[in-house]
């Protein structure tokens, strides 16, 4: 009896998904619960399991072609026989010749079998797939496994993302000469993955239908850098956690948008919808691109609380275990882009959202104080926002209050 494999309910936005791997080829058994295929959504990734044990039988839907919720994707035969243990064809030999007292051995793989998450942690952290040790079934990798190996030797493994390499070649000027042949000029069409096509059309959609406009400042780092060096120990002892900067942009994100609600509002119809509490979105890069998870309710988490959570987040960003609820929602969001050295930048609003922080750099730079020229370590920030809700006084007065609490964080405590 074939059962069918179909795409479940995901989400309630969630209408169709795009095959991202096969992890089961047609002939092969499948167990009960065992993943069967990669799914990307336009927000997350996620393994669907098999509601039987069976053989795969027949696959409807290729690598990067789209499914929607409901639909039929693959066929499971409970009765079949899988082709792995059906009888080899006649060879002159019959099969009373062949033992059967005990079973034949079973030949190990040449190769490991990596899955799809476990792939993007190993090219990310530049391992080998011999390193992590395999446990799924089959001698699957899991990404569990790449997420084992990389606790017990962090200092062994880099992120990709975080160095640039260049190979001499690359680095030297191009020499041509008439006998030297050209290189490779191959081309590769590659499916858009859905994350990045639905991250496309927000961005299309926030600039054509909202009024953005952007209003920089800078701050002077000074005191929130010798706060941190003071507290870091202590505070990593008690929370396990680092203080970094973030948890200080989050608590002063808070208070600009108490003093300045419309930037914590959205435009619903002929509506202002204002919100009284604060689900803030922490901009995150992963391998699958840029995702946005949300910390809701961000009045009331600690500094530790704020740390913890977004260390929390980019470990699962990496590892593609990101849920949709955790990527739904936000009524602001703050991009840091000074983690990949970016001076200045012109951050794009999330719809419906009103406004983004965008966060840069950190540069010793020459500034006056007190009559006298003197090094700071300074950001530049940046606030994009709608100007059909929030005017520029209120958006530069949005920005001095964010200055204001970093270079004074006792603000923050005091929420002045």
């Amino acid at each position: 009896m074939s059962i069918e494999l179909k795409i479940p309910t995901i989400g309630e936005s969630i209408t169709e998904v795009q095959i991202d791997e096969w992890l089961k080829s047609p002939g092969e058994t499948i167990r009960q619960d065992e993943p069967i295929v990669a799914l990307e959504t336009e927000k997350t990734s996620l393994d669907l399991p098999a509601p039987v044990s069976g053989v795969l039988v027949k696959v409807l839907k290729k690598k990067g072609e789209m499914a929607h919720v409901g639909e039929v994707i693959a066929y499971i035969d409970e009765t079949a026989v899988p082709k792995d243990t059906a009888a080899p064809a006649a060879s002159g030999k019959t099969a009373a010749s062949a033992p059967t007292s005990k079973p034949l051995p079973v030949s190990k793989p040449d190769t490991t079998r990596v899955m799809p998450a476990a792939r993007r942690l190993l090219n990310e952290h530049r391992l080998g797939v011999e390193e992590p040790t395999p446990t799924g079934p089959g001698g699957r990798m899991l990404k569990e496994d790449v997420l084992r190996r990389l606790e017990e030797h962090p200092s062994q493994t880099e992120p990709a993302s975080a160095v640039e390499t260049v190979s001499e070649e690359e680095a030297a000027p191009p020499r041509f000469s008439p006998r030297q042949p050209m290189g490779s000029r191959d081309e590769e069409a590659v499916p858009m993955s859905l994350l990045r096509r639905r991250v496309a059309e927000r961005l299309v959609e926030a600039q054509q239908t909202a009024a953005l406009l952007t209003t920089f400042n800078e701050i002077d780092m000074t005191a929130v850098t010798a706060l941190r060096q003071d507290l870091q120990e202590s505070f990593q002892q008690r929370y396990a956690v680092k203080l970094g900067l973030m948890s200080f942009f989050v608590k002063a994100v808070i208070e600009a948008l108490k003093l300045i609600p419309e930037l914590n509002a959205e435009i619903r119809g002929a509506e202002i919808l204002y919100r009284h509490y604060y689900d803030i979105a922490i901009a995150i890069g992963s391998g699958r691109g840029l995702v946005v998870p949300v910390l809701r309710n961000a009045e009331r988490l600690s500094f530790a609380e704020i740390e913890t959570a977004i260390a929390d987040f980019a470990r699962r960003a990496q590892a593609n275990r990101l849920t949709l609820e955790e990527l739904q929602g936000g009524t602001f969001t703050i991009s840091n882009g000074g983690v990949y050295g970016s001076l200045l930048s012109t951050p794009i609003v999330n719809p419906p959202q009103s406004g983004i922080l965008g966060l840069h750099v950190i540069q010793d730079r020459p500034v006056a104080r007190d009559e006298q020229v003197v090094l700071r370590p300074m950001m530049y920030v940046a606030l994009t926002y709608d100007h059909r809700i929030v005017d520029g006084r209120e958006a530069v007065t949005f920005l001095k209050h964010i200055k204001a609490c970093i270079e004074e964080p006792a603000r923050i405590l005091l929420e002045i």
